[in-house]
């Protein structure tokens, strides 16, 4: 017995038994449970749904009629996905296609050494198996991007002269007329100044791990 909502949803195609024209989809933007979720990264069980079907039929094994190694393939896939863990729709997208590239280039891979074959074959499934494995590595960076781990953060110290002072690392320093020189431990070329006034004070910046005084030399 349907629903009173779901009869004014009938259109005159179903009632007279013909194929609807057109398809009425009730969608609750509100109402996902998610329960999928691992799968496709979707509030919407639906859209997970969709998204597994998809890539189940993505594999190798999903050529031909259902066998034993249709469904153990099937769920090699979809643990790797839930594996991967998608947080969001696009997560769930491009961690499918991850795992659909993967399969791609390892079965390109077996064709390729298949013995009765000719090596101009063997060479070609190992081109098009490179190719796959190459989409993997693009879509496994989209991921890192889509996530935050891809971004880079370089942190620039620099030192700022003028006429009667120098800065370093937002340490105002001061310094007889002359060179004066600062060591970094060795482990990069001295950095040389030009300071005036104040002789004999240390000076002290972000070059020294611990940010001890530095004695100044002059030359």
């Amino acid at each position: 017995m349907k629903a009173p909502e779901q009869l004014a949803k009938t259109s005159a195609d179903e009632k007279t038994g013909a194929v609807p024209s057109v398809a009425k989809l009730a969608i609750d933007p509100a109402g996902g449970r998610g329960e999928l979720r691992a799968l496709g990264g979707g509030k919407h069980d639906e859209w997970n749904q969709h998204l597994t079907a998809q890539l189940a039929g993505s594999l190798p094994e999903a050529r031909g009629s259902m066998t034993a190694a249709t469904v153990e393939g099937s769920l090699g896939a979809l643990t790797g996905q839930i594996g991967i863990d998608p947080q969001d729709p696009v997560e769930g997208m491009l961690s499918a296609q991850m795992i659909a590239a993967n399969a791609a280039a390892l079965d390109l891979y077996r064709r390729a050494w298949i013995p009765e074959q000719s090596f101009e074959v063997s060479t070609r499934y190992l081109a098009l198996a490179e190719k796959a494995a190459r989409t993997l590595a693009r879509l496994s960076e989209a991921l890192d991007r889509h996530r935050g781990k891809g971004q880079q953060q370089i942190t620039v110290k620099h030192v700022t002269v003028n006429a009667d002072q120098a800065v370093v690392a937002d340490t105002v320093v001061g310094g007889s007329k002359g060179t004066v020189e600062i060591s970094n431990d060795g482990n990069n070329a001295p950095l040389l100044l030009e300071a005036r006034h104040a002789p004999g004070l240390a000076l002290q910046g972000a070059f020294e791990k611990d940010w001890e005084a530095v004695p100044v030399t002059r030359r």
